[in-house]
């Protein structure tokens, strides 16, 4: 269990001013916690080892540092699928990682380098500390989002909506609004970060895939006077989108906890 818990002194925007003015500082003292530490030293000691997918799907402790690189750690008790990923790579438009719809598993499958034509990119130093760092990041995140998830789907935001953002294709085409889109969907703190700004219910993710691209897009048009996300390239952009993001997920916590109030009132004048 990781000690270091970072300090956010306040909800919404002022906190959110705090952590972006302190993160460096904060991010490096967490980054020295002895267990995480241990971690990344056990997987920069160990990976070269690995020369098969197989072989880093065995190792848990290997493959969790691995996932949770790229924020999938929850998928940990997922081998089989963890593996098959790993082994189709994302070269073909069939392969698992280009189907699972979350560029969060392709990025997975090409930082190691175990699919078809690929070379294992295990014994690159380099590319080993980016995937520990990258952790360490993931894991910072998540310990804020302990404290405040509305400020860890903001951190995550910052850099994966950016991705998006300014994401090519392979010949070097700008990708479509929709295929942005379908990347925002398909990762849950992104997905639940435009829910919140747009004020859409909770059904709305049970709809038909095509149906949701429909009303976030639509939604952006209002919103944001744009459905075209590459405009969040713009660091400018991307703090308004926050400050935004961050202020509705206060004023739906606020709403919320005075409706369960006025339920818990109604109930006691009941007796």
């Amino acid at each position: 269990m990781i000690l270091y818990q970072p300090i956010i002194p306040a909800e919404g925007i002022a906190g959110w001013k705090f952590l972006q003015s302190t993160y460096d500082k904060q991010f490096e003292t967490f980054s020295k916690d002895p267990v995480l530490e241990r971690e990344s030293d056990y997987f920069l000691e160990n990976i070269g080892n690995v020369k098969t997918a197989g072989d880093l799907v065995k190792d848990s402790r290997l493959l969790g540092v691995a996932l949770g690189a790229f924020g999938l750690d929850d998928q940990l008790p997922m081998k089989a699928l963890v593996q098959k990923v790993l082994e189709e790579g994302s070269s073909a438009d069939d392969a698992l990682a280009n189907k699972l719809g979350d560029d969060r598993w392709v990025a997975f499958t090409e930082a190691f380098g175990f699919g078809p034509g690929d070379s294992p990119k295990t014994g690159s130093l380099e590319d080993m500390n980016n995937i520990v760092f990258s952790n360490q990041t993931q894991s910072f995140e998540a310990a804020v989002g302990e404290q405040d998830e509305a400020m860890r789907i903001a951190l995550f935001a910052e850099r994966e909506l950016v991705n998006i953002a300014t994401d090519l294709k392979e010949d070097g085409e700008p990708t479509s609004i929709n295929t942005k889109w379908y990347n925002v969907i398909g990762q849950p703190a992104l997905q639940e970060m435009f829910q919140t700004m747009f004020n859409l219910p909770s059904s709305t993710l049970q709809l038909d895939i095509d149906q949701q691209l429909g009303i976030f897009k639509d939604r952006a048009e209002t919103y944001l006077g744009t459905d075209d996300l590459s405009v969040f390239a713009d660091p400018e952009r991307m703090e308004e989108l926050t400050t935004r993001y961050l202020a509705q997920a206060q004023l739906a916590d606020f709403q919320e906890s005075q409706s369960s109030a006025s339920t818990a009132l109604m109930l006691l004048q009941q007796y």
